[in-house]
């Protein structure tokens, strides 16, 4: 199945265009915002003013974002004792542009962060284990990296990177 996902992908990425990650990130913020109202989290976003655009498919990049976004609201649905805090941020870096989503939910079992993007390898109830595997093979086919840390002292932090390239695997 995530072969085949894949394989769509790689197909799809041929369509690329500039995205600006920024506009993207505040589209995302504006399509979540009845989820995080509803569930008294604070989005905040932190967005360079210098971010250069990157070539891919906005579709498939905003499905990315919306799924770190989701992931980190549910992670703190149940969240009582703290404030419930979102942060998406971007920046610079030398290669590319980096994209950070935090959240203050549950955090990272350190044994199982990589399984986290691992095909059908889930620890929601509900869940089916294919959005971070997707999420990863999207960013990937646009040459770039998907990865998670602890955020300190509780949740947990998604990041993706990718470059500004023109000449990239897209």
């Amino acid at each position: 199945m995530i072969g085949r996902v894949r394989a769509l992908l790689r197909k799809k990425a041929s369509v690329a265009e500039l995205v600006n990650l920024n506009d993207l990130i505040q589209n995302v913020a504006a399509l979540v915002h009845g989820e995080v109202a509803q569930h008294r989290i604070l989005l905040r976003t932190e967005l360079a003013p210098d971010l250069m655009p990157v070539m891919g498919d906005q579709v498939q990049l905003q499905q990315v974002l919306l799924n770190l976004v989701l992931n980190g609201i549910e992670a703190m649905k149940d969240v009582a004792e703290r404030p419930r805090e979102l942060a998406i941020r971007s920046w610079r870096e030398e290669a590319g542009v980096l994209v950070a989503v935090q959240d203050a939910g549950v955090g990272l079992d350190p044994q199982n962060v990589e399984r986290m993007f691992e095909a059908f390898y889930t620890t929601k109830a509900a869940g089916m284990g294919m959005g971070l595997a997707i999420c990863r093979s999207i960013i990937e086919a646009h040459g770039g990296r998907l990865w998670a840390s602890a955020n300190e002292p509780r949740g947990a932090v998604f990041h993706f990177s990718l470059p500004v390239d023109r000449d990239g695997p897209l």
